[in-house]
């Protein structure tokens, strides 16, 4: 596999330095993307560089991931309107634990073959450096004028809001520059990859080991990932997309992906899977047959969720969406566990009931008037129920007067009410 080419046809090269190519098809070359540990797990943002690294080890070549604990300690001006917190050690190791187990799901850094992934840490070469050493060593190899000319300097500079930029934060594609040099020298690294807005930065790197080795280091960059409407791609009304359920759920996320546009879901199914240039061809121009059917979200859906969860998440997501949407069962209901459940009802009026009186049983048309007002009246509910218009956890109610117990509680604590087809209420047994 060419990974230039692969890269190519998938959207996802913006910027390269001549000669990229021609290194990486003279020998096994070793790459790396910089990921910021601010947080103790990636979102989706993330994954574009991730998934370069990906084909980048499918093509034959070495990935390496950067964590830029030390750098991730400053804060990165590119694209940026305000200084970012600092973290302390302990917080930037935990942070980097748990991306090493994110990443595995993309990269093998197990196997004994040459171009095995590698995770690093700038803060374990940059910890014991002092200030004046790199003032000296790195410093003086990178003017002044030359580091102001950068884009995402520039821009900070001219800020209408005159916030200005701290030291820290001009000295960061410092920083960064000597990362790739450490790694040129120490790991054999030729190669940067990142998002455009990273150009600066990396082209920092391979002019400070021109200037200080005398050798020849490379840049690629993908393109930013916006949506067709222009809105910034993985973000929702709740904020990041994240990969770790604890933050967003995998129906949440297989929701996400399955929500995006046709324009999307056709740009995305490129970056974000692995699936081949015909096999995308052949699902572009089946879904353009069908655009109603989804096809070409659903497989996007179905690929990501596989790939960051598991085909089990993905199993249960497709179930919780035919709950919401289809005509799904009492049994595929009563599976969904307690985070599932909240996800796909998140919105729905929800009321609260009393446990005891649950446990001493209630009639239905007082449970769903007076207990919880589903209803606003009995009469409208007697209508529904006797055209057959409401369910209690998908079972249809066959009389208003049919006692309601505990033991139909969802998870110990959820009783499911749907009127008519669409409007569902939550209630909680407290």
């Amino acid at each position: 596999m060419n990974f230039i080419e692969e890269l190519q046809w998938r959207g996802m090269i913006h910027t390269m330095m001549p000669g990229t190519e021609e290194q990486l098809a003279k020998e096994m070359t070793a790459a790396y993307v910089g990921i910021d540990p601010t947080a103790d797990s990636l979102h989706i943002g993330h994954l574009v560089g991730v998934m370069m690294l990906k084909h980048f080890q499918r093509a034959g070549h070495k990935p390496i991931a950067l964590v830029g604990g030390a750098t991730g300690m400053i804060g990165d001006p590119s694209g940026k309107s305000a200084e970012r917190n600092l973290l302390d050690e302990q917080a930037l190791r935990h942070n980097q634990e748990c991306l090493k187990k994110q990443l595995e799901k993309f990269l093998d850094f197990t196997s004994d073959s040459p171009n095995a992934a590698e995770l690093v840490n700038n803060y374990d070469w940059m910890k014991g450096y002092s200030f004046l050493n790199f003032i000296r060593d790195i410093g003086k190899h990178i003017t002044v004028n030359y580091m102001m000319a950068k884009d995402s300097v520039k821009k900070r500079l001219s800020n209408e809001s005159n916030v200005g930029m701290s030291f820290t934060e001009f000295s960061y594609q410092l920083l960064q520059g000597y990362d790739f040099l450490h790694l040129y020298q120490e790991k054999n690294c030729k190669l940067q990859m990142g998002g455009s807005d990273q150009w600066g930065n990396i082209t920092t790197g391979t002019e400070l080991i021109r200037r200080k080795t005398g050798g020849e280091a490379f840049a690629l960059v993908c393109p930013l990932i916006t949506k067709a409407d222009g809105g910034k791609f993985g973000k929702t009304e709740s904020g990041n997309v994240w990969l770790d359920r604890r933050y967003t759920s995998p129906y949440k996320f297989y929701q996400f992906w399955l929500n995006v546009s046709d324009a999307d879901a056709e740009k995305y199914i490129k970056i974000f899977t692995a699936i081949g240039k015909e096999e995308i061809d052949a699902l572009v121009a089946e879904h353009a047959q069908a655009p109603h059917l989804r096809l070409l979200q659903k497989r996007l859906a179905q690929e990501v969720t596989v790939m960051v969860h598991s085909e089990e998440d993905y199993q249960t997501a497709v179930e919780a969406s035919g709950i919401l949407f289809g005509n799904a069962t009492s049994e595929a209901l009563k599976k969904l566990d307690e985070d599932t459940l909240l996800a796909v009802f998140d919105g729905v009026p929800q009321f609260k009931v009393s446990k005891e009186m649950l446990g001493q049983g209630v009639k239905a048309i007082d449970l769903l008037t007076d207990a919880a007002a589903v209803f606003p009246s009995k009469g409208e509910m007697r209508k529904l129920v006797q055209s057959g218009g409401v369910s209690i956890n998908k079972e249809k109610l066959e009389h208003q007067d049919e006692i309601i117990g505990s033991t139909r509680l969802l998870n110990d604590k959820y009783l499911l009410v749907q009127k008519g087809k669409k409007n569902y209420f939550l209630l909680t047994a407290e």
